[in-house]
């Protein structure tokens, strides 16, 4: 028996490593995708997320969302860490597959996640001092509480939802989070313009495409280690609907903004493979490799018009994490009612009825964030911190400077 723990808790603990490895990836995509006057500030944003969620899940996070018996809607199991012991040892009965030091640590790993997602959309105009007040709040309040009517047996659980590793709790919960943030912050200056959209070219496309492939090979423990084993059979299946969702996504992203623009855009080929891991998410243990990649083909179409439409209604997300993290969640979340093991109309509308309840609970708690820091501290910039870059002016520092780049 402790042979066996012992080899799904090493499991556990490297597809921890690799969702930590994932944080590099959010990083790299997001300095990659926009200019890089902002780089510094970038980096910052992501240090502070990871560093400050780890605290919070720490003291208040943890048992917010998993505080036992409760009444499914909030509860809290006190402050800090308290590991279960036997005779002055650790419980190596908590669970079949991992200890509960593995638990807390791979757990905190997707806590800080949600408001990674945020930081891209927000980008470049973003008053950092707001951002981190925002972050404290969501990273420790909102998102365990969310995450406690699934994961933590809350009355979602209960009904019958069904996200196997987070389409929507991690990734809808950051997307609507981030289509609060934009519709309050407002576009960058000359992204909206005379009627037209303004291109802003991110500054580091071997960036951008690096981040996407660390996340790619980090969704292996994101997916992978939810399994919350080392079973061979589900580890093994879930790696590969993964993978084949991922291909799907960035082949039919790429396919359709070809068709539709005319070039061959790396920056949608590398959101569809990220909207269809986003995608495959919810469901990665349920569908077969047929279905995975039915499921990411449809995530990459769905980048294409949905990077379209943030912009056609007038909202700047620099790094498409509302298509990306918010629809593409939603289809995934929707897509357990239609492929797979589970698919059925009752289980559709179980599915629909999460969607819906962590819609309301992610827009509310947001709003309540942002809107107050924006009358009081502001969450905006000056137009001339933002023409001139947040590096100089958050930060004091520039990302490049002893290349003799002229800021852009």
């Amino acid at each position: 028996m402790e042979g066996l723990l012992t080899v799904n808790n090493v499991w556990m603990m490297i597809c921890t490593g690799l969702v930590f490895f994932m944080h590099l990836g959010f990083a790299f995509l997001e300095i990659g995708l926009t200019r890089q006057k902002n780089t510094i500030n970038i980096l910052f944003k992501n240090l502070f997320i990871i560093t400050a969620g780890l605290l919070l899940y720490c003291l208040i996070g943890f048992n917010l969302m998993y505080p036992g018996e409760f009444n499914g809607f909030i509860g809290f199991a006190g402050f800090g860490l308290q590991s279960p012991l036997v005779d002055g040892s650790l419980d190596l009965a908590y669970n079949e597959g991992y200890t509960y030091w593995t638990d807390f640590l791979f757990q905190g790993m997707f806590a800080a996640t949600a408001a990674t997602i945020v930081s891209g959309a927000v980008a470049e105009r973003i008053k950092i001092n707001s951002f981190m007040i925002f972050v404290i709040l969501y990273v420790g309040l909102v998102y365990p509480i969310a995450g406690s009517w699934k994961w933590g047996g809350g009355f979602l659980d209960e009904m019958g939802f069904y996200d196997f590793a987070g389409s929507t709790l991690v990734h809808s919960v950051g997307g609507w989070a981030a289509l609060v943030a934009i519709w309050l912050l407002g576009a960058r200056i000359g992204k909206f313009k005379d009627g037209k959209i303004g291109a802003f070219p991110g500054h580091s496309m071997p960036f951008a495409t690096a981040g996407v492939i660390i996340l790619w090979l980090g969704w292996f423990g994101f997916n992978g280690g939810s399994v919350l084993s080392a079973d061979p059979e589900l580890t093994s299946l879930t790696l590969v609907t993964t993978s084949l969702a991922a291909a799907a996504g960035g082949v039919s992203s790429f396919i359709v903004s070809t068709i539709r623009y005319k070039n061959y855009d790396i920056t949608m080929f590398l959101n569809g493979i990220l909207g269809g891991l986003v995608g495959i998410t919810a469901g990665a243990d349920q569908m077969s490799p047929t279905d995975a990649i039915l499921i990411g083909t449809v995530a990459g179409v769905i980048i294409v018009f949905g990077v379209a439409l943030i912009d056609r209604i007038r909202l700047d997300d620099p790094v498409g994490a509302v298509a990306v993290h918010l629809i593409c969640g939603i289809w995934g979340t929707l897509a357990v009612g239609i492929f797979g093991n589970l698919a059925g109309f009752d289980q559709f509308i179980n599915q629909l009825i999460g969607v819906a309840c962590y819609a309301a609970i992610c827009i509310i708690g947001s709003f309540l964030i942002f809107y107050p820091l924006k009358t009081t501290l502001g969450i905006r910039v000056s137009a001339k911190e933002e023409t001139e870059g947040l590096d100089i002016h958050e930060h004091d520092m520039q990302a490049y400077p002893d290349f003799g780049i002229k800021q852009n």
